[in-house]
């Protein structure tokens, strides 16, 4: 790939003239990439089935049996990666046009200049670098949106604090809530709670420190024993707090039990907020 550094540029040169594809391939090699030819569409074709994809292909575009345009087409279908410039003659414009709007890269009117040739190849390998590493952005920040679409379905068993249970042996209770630690049980009044374990960790310390606000980064740290940065303490927090609403309150849209202090975090309350 052209974004590997350690990889040679793969390049091939198609024209059914003999000398201008051989004389081409060597100027292409003294530049430093690995240069193959061929002398028409079908040994393009052949090439490509036995091998992996070229980076770049010169090709002229009035060749017999299969043309320029006829083969660009079904390059851009089987390699859609390869970077295409056409050699073409000035009659041959509006075909070379054609081609362009069918995906390739550049179109050079022959005969054409060494320097004019090696710029358009540059130019080329240097776009494809970019839309290679575009692509692999797009399928990090799919795989990424992907993982947080199923963050709510999936749990993700959390680094253990040892010292987080070490004092907490007695069942713990408030309101009608009733913890376990030692048995990691949980209930509400006589209805047992299915919690997962960071779910029962974060209620058993809202649970030991009733109306005390907890921010989520501090909520991290004392559940699962490390520190993170606020916006991601606050989305890993947000997932829970939601979790375990839905197991404890009546209406989780309308808590009365775990409670949001805007810009601080989240806290138990011994009395429904319409209570106190």
């Amino acid at each position: 790939m052209v974004d590997d550094p350690n990889r040679v540029t793969r390049i091939l040169v198609v024209d059914d003239e003999s000398a201008a594809r051989i004389s081409l391939a060597e100027i292409l090699r003294l530049e430093g990439y690995s240069v193959s030819t061929a002398a028409g569409g079908h040994e393009v074709l052949s090439l490509l089935s036995k091998s992996a994809p070229f980076d770049l292909m010169i090709l002229d575009i009035k060749m017999p049996g299969m043309d320029g345009l006829e083969l660009t087409e079904r390059i851009h279908h089987q390699a859609p990666d390869t970077v295409i410039i056409l050699l073409t003659a000035f009659g041959e414009l509006d075909t070379a046009i054609q081609a362009i709007r069918h995906g390739a890269h550049d179109y050079l009117l022959k005969p054409c200049p060494i320097p004019d040739i090696l710029q358009s190849v540059r130019q080329g390998l240097a776009k494809r670098g970019r839309d290679l590493r575009r692509q692999k952005l797009v399928e990090r920040l799919q795989d990424t949106l992907t993982e947080l679409a199923t963050t709510d379905s999936v749990e993700i068993e959390p680094q253990m604090n040892p010292e987080f249970l070490s004092g907490a042996e007695n069942l713990v209770q408030v309101r009608d809530i009733v913890l376990d630690p030692q048995r990691h049980t949980a209930r509400i009044g006589d209805q047992n709670l299915d919690l997962t374990p960071t779910e029962f960790k974060i209620l058993l310390c809202l649970m030991a420190t009733p109306d005390q606000v907890w921010s989520p980064q501090d909520l991290i740290e004392r559940v699962q024993g490390y520190e993170t940065d606020a916006w991601g303490a606050r989305a890993i927090v947000r997932v829970h707090i939601r979790r375990l609403r839905k197991k404890l309150e009546v209406d989780p849209s309308n808590p009365q039990c775990i409670l949001n202090v805007r810009g601080i975090g989240y806290m138990l309350a011994t009395n429904p907020p319409n209570d106190s």
